[in-house]
C-alpha cells in the first residue's frame, strides 16, 4: 500500500529517515504545488539510488555536464555515436573514447544525485506518495548512496537557506561592483559559477534575472551573491521594478560572454579603476 502525505506534516528529512531505518525500496514522488510530478527518488534496501526532476530522469551525458564532467560539445558528440541512446551505451562510449572513466561517471552521478536531494530539502509544502518496490528502468545507471549523511547534510542546508533568505530577501533588484572592493586583488579565487554571475552584473539585470539565465535555483544564487558580498566584491542596489508592475523583464536571449581568463582580467581591471 503506498504511503501518501503532506511536507507540512511530514518533512522530507523525517521521511527519508523512515526510509533508511525501515531499509525500504520503491519511489517517492513529491509534488510541491498541485499540477504535474516535481520529484521522484528512487531507493533500494534503504539507500538513494536514482532521482527525476520534474517528472523526467536526465539523460548521462546530461548529468555529466551538469556536473562539470562534460561540455556540452563532449556530451553532443558522444550522443551523435550512439545507437539506442541508452545510459549504459552513453556510459561504455565515454569510457571506450578516453572521455571519462567508471570512477568519473560514478562520481558524477553521485554528486547529481545529492545536489538533486539537496534541493528539496528547502521545500516545505506540497504532497508525497511512496510506492513500494518501484524501481527505475534497467538501463539507467544507479549508484547507491547512504541516507544517513545526506539527511545531516540537506538538514545543514535548509539552516543555511533560512539564513540566506534572511541576508538576501529581495531577489528582483540588480548588483554593483563595490566602490570600494573590501579584499585583495592578488587574492581573488572565485568559482566559474561566480564568475559567470560577475559577467552579468550591471544596473539592468536582477538577481533573479540571472539566475534565470543561468539556470540557477535560488539557494544557488543566493548562496553565490551572499558570498561576493562577503568578499566584499559586490553590493545590493534597491530595486528597479515601479509600483504595479508586474515583474523583471527577462534577460535578453544572446548567451553569456565567455568565463574564462579574459572577463577575469576584465573584472580585476574594473576593480583596479575604482
Amino acid at each position: 500500500m503506498a504511503l501518501k502525505g503532506n511536507l507540512k506534516d511530514v518533512g522530507l528529512n523525517q521521511l527519508l529517515n523512515l526510509i533508511y531505518l525501515a531499509h525500504k525500496t520503491g519511489a517517492l514522488t513529491i509534488h510541491r504545488d498541485a499540477g504535474s510530478v516535481a520529484a521522484r527518488l528512487y531507493f533500494k534496501e534503504g539507500k538513494l539510488i536514482q532521482t527525476a526532476l520534474d517528472g523526467q530522469t536526465a539523460r548521462l551525458t546530461d548529468i555529466m555536464v551538469q556536473v562539470g564532467k562534460l561540455t556540452a560539445d563532449q556530451a553532443k558528440a558522444i550522443r551523435a555515436r550512439s545507437k539506442v541512446d541508452t545510459d549504459k551505451e552513453l556510459g561504455l562510449l565515454m569510457i571506450q573514447n578516453n572521455v571519462l572513466n567508471q570512477a568519473d561517471i560514478i562520481q558524477g552521478v553521485k554528486n547529481y544525485l545529492l545536489e538533486s536531494v539537496y534541493t528539496l530539502f528547502t521545500w516545505h509544502t506540497g504532497t508525497f506518495r511512496f510506492d513500494p518496490n518501484v524501481l527505475p528502468a534497467e538501463e539507467r545507471i544507479t549508484v547507491a548512496v547512504s541516507l544517513d549523511h545526506l539527511i545531516i547534510e540537506g538538514s545543514r542546508r535548509v539552516q543555511e537557506w533560512e539564513h540566506l533568505r534572511d541576508e538576501l530577501p529581495d531577489l528582483d533588484v540588480p548588483l554593483k561592483f563595490a566602490e570600494r572592493p573590501d579584499v585583495n586583488i592578488r587574492n581573488i579565487n572565485l568559482s566559474v559559477e561566480q564568475w559567470k554571475v560577475i559577467s552579468f552584473i550591471n544596473s539592468r539585470n536582477t538577481i533573479r534575472q540571472i539566475a534565470s539565465f543561468l539556470k540557477m535555483d535560488e539557494f544557488q544564487i543566493r548562496r553565490i551573491v551572499y558570498g561576493l558580498q562577503t568578499a566584499g566584491l559586490v553590493d545590493v542596489l534597491p530595486s528597479t521594478l515601479t509600483p504595479g508592475a508586474s515583474g523583471p523583464v527577462p534577460l535578453p536571449p544572446p548567451a553569456p560572454p565567455p568565463v574564462g581568463r579574459g572577463v577575469l582580467l576584465r573584472v580585476i581591471d574594473r576593480l583596479r579603476k575604482i
